[in-house]
């Protein structure tokens, strides 16, 4: 959920027991050997990421907690009336013609099916507005809010779809609300494992989408301006997927500049992603949704 500060994201072991803790894990797509020359680096330090979480403390609680995978806003049903209406949608050009609910309860239920329900605080009416609108005033085009009141929407977890609380905004001209989640996700687990600076390439940037069925993911990865892309390897494991992002074909010359491309990259899996964590090999931290915005078209 786009709110708050999230706008809302060492194995020291012995040999034999650092094998232990890999067996069952299984690498997609060979080898892994880096597409810029980084070969075993990736593999092996792909292999401790999945190592250091199964079984983890931190594994445990991203299983427990609530992290949306998808989108945590709705637009009304049917879309948006147009190209003015979605380009103020994407410039976050929201003006408010009406009064907003003031205090309401302050926590809510993420509820999952089986029953399965989690506690967690609620944003007010009015902040949840603000991350609409931005901070921008005013201007065209824009969508006006009339109204809104607590209800609640779907959005897709680490644990699968949930119902969680939301506001319904009115929008003027449209005869069902816009729906964005009202409830705060969980903080992120501390990692079990360190980042690592020795790994070559950049971070994950974020998940962008899921397949339907699970068995692919797409992520944005970053380049830079002297090579030919990103390229996304895959280690998995049964309960971790663990993602390495290299380039391909980098040349090292002194005319490169120091800038970072985003480019979207879908990578398969072997079977459905299910509850497994998905995770940065150099961070070793989760790859959390943060939406499309400023992305590149798509390359698999």
């Amino acid at each position: 959920m786009h709110t708050r500060a999230s706008r809302y994201v060492s194995l020291l072991t012995g040999l034999a027991l650092f094998a232990a803790a890999l067996w069952g894990v299984s690498g997609c797509g060979g080898s892994q050997k880096g597409a810029d020359g980084g070969t075993d680096v990736l593999t092996v330090r792909a292999r401790q990421v999945a190592a250091a979480w199964g079984g983890s403390t931190a594994a445990a609680a991203w299983r427990a907690g609530y992290y949306p995978m998808g989108e945590t806003v709705q637009l009304p049903r049917g879309g948006l009336h147009g190209r003015a209406d979605q380009r103020a949608y994407e410039d976050q050009n929201f003006v408010l013609r009406g009064t907003l609910p003031g205090s309401g309860p302050k926590d809510g239920q993420v509820t999952w099916a089986g029953g399965t329900s989690l506690t967690r605080p609620l944003v007010g009416a009015l902040e949840s507005y603000k991350t609409l609108a931005g901070t921008r005033v005013g201007g065209k085009p824009h969508l006006a809010v009339t109204r809104a009141k607590l209800g609640e929407m779907s959005v897709a977890t680490s644990r699968g779809p949930a119902t969680v609380p939301a506001w319904l905004f009115t929008l003027d001209g449209y005869a069902s609300p816009f729906k964005q989640a009202a409830v705060l996700p969980s903080k992120l687990p501390q990692p079990p494992i360190r980042s690592s600076r020795g790994v070559p390439g950049y971070p994950i940037n974020r998940l962008v989408g899921i397949a339907a069925d699970g068995r692919s993911v797409t992520v944005v990865a970053l380049h830079g301006v002297c090579d030919e892309g990103a390229v996304v390897d895959v280690l998995e494991s049964k309960g971790s997927i663990v993602l390495s992002a290299s380039v391909k074909n980098q040349k090292h010359d002194g005319n490169c500049t120091k800038q970072a491309k985003m480019q979207r990259v879908t990578v398969q899996l072997e079977r459905s992603m299910g509850d497994r964590v998905l995770l940065d090999a150099r961070t070793g931290q989760p790859v959390t949704y943060k939406g499309l915005r400023g992305t590149s078209p798509s390359r698999s």
